[in-house]
């Protein structure tokens, strides 16, 4: 039953003062506030709250979120067969590493870091964006030429870093039921059209670290509601 998978709803409610302090992701490649492929029913916002926390728990406990989105473009068919995730560079709006990011970098005043943004696309569905700050003293030279002249993601890029993750904050920026849900006697009326989500719904803040520990990047990653762009389960035949 849906209700089993909805014990996971808990994995979102976390979050926590070292959290990133430059703001969330503001601006996109395309219009978001368009409905969803999701019927609104109760069924279909329990499974959708039900489909966030399965997502959620993956990008929690796995160290890429690049290869993390080439698995639910794949499972989802998002984009043809064999399609991975292409990261669009956003330029222009660069933001200078601050002294919370300094900090989290564990370097000091002087030392050089880089700052990219981008769009994590699944064919023509983007799935993300990020801010990044990375300290390119901390890459190899190759690594560092391919995120300077390319659009590849940076997870693809550093993979061989062997990076791990320390999650710093992650926080549910839609539910697709009312807050206290669980305690009323009936669930929410059907509309009468499909679900229009928000274009944010989960917003994540971390940390890669090399195998020796020393912090090499800092993230901030806003998940849109393009990661619902499939058709939802159909009700089994009686």
């Amino acid at each position: 039953m849906f209700f089993r998978s909805l014990l996971l709803v808990r994995l979102l409610a976390f979050g926590s003062s070292a959290a990133i302090v430059p703001g969330t992701q503001t601006t996109m490649a395309q219009n978001l506030s368009t409905p969803s492929p999701w019927p609104d029913t109760p069924t279909s916002r329990l499974e959708a709250l039900a489909v966030l926390q399965a997502l959620n728990a993956d990008l929690l406990s796995n160290a890429s979120a690049t290869l993390t989105l080439d698995r639910w473009c794949a499972t989802h068919k998002l984009a043809p067969e064999g399609s991975k995730i292409v990261a669009h560079r956003v330029h222009g709006q660069d933001k200078p590493a601050d002294v919370h990011i300094r900090k989290l970098l564990a370097v000091g005043s002087d030392e050089p870091i880089a700052y990219r943004r981008v769009r994590l696309a699944c064919g023509e569905h983007v799935l993300s964006e990020a801010d990044n700050w990375y300290v390119p003293a901390r890459l190899t030279a190759e690594m560092n030429k391919a995120l300077d002249t390319s659009d590849i993601a940076f997870g693809r890029a550093v993979q061989a870093l062997n990076f791990s993750r320390t999650n710093l904050s992650a926080k549910l920026l839609w539910s697709p039921l009312s807050k206290g849900w669980e305690m009323q006697t009936s669930l929410p009326a059907s509309g009468t059209g499909s679900l229009v989500p928000p274009p944010f719904l989960l917003e994540h803040h971390a940390v890669l670290k090399l195998p020796d520990g020393v912090p090499f990047s800092a993230l901030i990653e806003s998940y849109t509601s393009r990661v619902l762009d499939f058709p939802a389960p159909r009700p089994s035949s009686q």
